[in-house]
């Protein structure tokens, strides 16, 4: 059933990065020009999606959105992965109080607003892709290190380490050479779940106006852009970037759920005595 669940948002998500990388190389249309006396036209024939109000077709416009929000994802979930795994392997391998003060800080970091943290990084770089990947990465990154540092842990009491270290091996070789490989699969997976979660945090900043500027198509901007268009009877401006977010979003989710199924081995039950 897991395998199913995967092969099929895999499917989607394929038909979703076609859509996203073929459409804005093979279209003749520019979504950055405007074209006023084309302004909020209905889904026809001649525009797949309608326009919007600035007479940009959407179907492109949307097409170049998902590249930019899902590059954007990309880049943050894997920044975010690379800190929880460094904070978590160090913190288990370090052991005493620098466990227990990086542990602290990771709690104090979850604390925090995540959206209102969020908020607060990009407004200091207003506009600037690498603020929006920042500020994702640096609020996500807690749940990861938590996660690698449990299984950390649970390798530091292994045999295999234990003699490795009594050998003289240190603890950078260890980390390097037995922590880091074994924790690798949850990373990945990891990488793979924070993805939807850093699409939204990224259409978030942007539908509030704190993420890229107007010019720059995101899933974010166009559904900030359909709210003026939506009250005048433009459905579609808000119907088509939504529809294509929750599509994409949900895939990725239930495909990291799967993913996590088939790949994290399942913990031994109990035999009652």
């Amino acid at each position: 059933m897991a395998k199913r669940r995967l092969y099929i948002c895999l499917a989607i998500l394929g038909m979703v990065i076609a859509y996203a990388v073929l459409v804005p190389w093979v279209s003749d249309v520019n979504d950055r020009v405007t074209n006023f006396a084309a302004a909020r036209r209905a889904p026809s024939a001649e525009f797949w999606f309608g326009t919007d109000s600035a007479g940009r077709d959407l179907f492109v416009r949307i097409a170049s959105a998902i590249r930019t929000s899902l590059l954007v994802a990309l880049a943050s979930a894997l920044l975010a992965t690379l800190i929880g795994v460094l904070v978590g392997t160090v913190s288990a391998l370090a052991g005493g109080w620098i466990d227990r003060i990086v542990m602290r800080l990771a709690d104090v970091a979850n604390a925090l607003p995540h959206l209102l943290l969020g908020i607060v990084i990009v407004a200091l770089f207003r506009g600037n892709i690498v603020a929006i990947v920042l500020s994702i990465a640096l609020t996500h990154w807690v749940q990861v290190a938590r996660i690698v540092r449990s299984e950390a842990l649970s390798l530091r009491e292994r045999e295999y380490i234990s003699a490795a270290i009594l050998a003289g091996a240190s603890k950078l070789h260890v980390l390097r050479t037995h922590i880091v490989p074994a924790v690798a699969p949850q990373a990945l997976i990891a990488v793979v779940l924070l993805l939807p979660h850093a699409v939204w945090h990224e259409s978030t900043l942007s539908f509030l106006g704190f993420g890229l500027p107007p010019h720059e198509p995101s899933l974010g901007t166009l559904l900030e852009e359909a709210r003026s268009s939506l009250l005048l009877g433009g459905w579609w401006t808000l119907v088509f970037p939504a529809g294509v977010l929750v599509i994409t979003t949900v895939s990725v989710a239930v495909a990291g759920s799967a993913l996590r199924t088939l790949t994290v081995p399942p913990k031994p039950s109990k035999v009652p005595r």
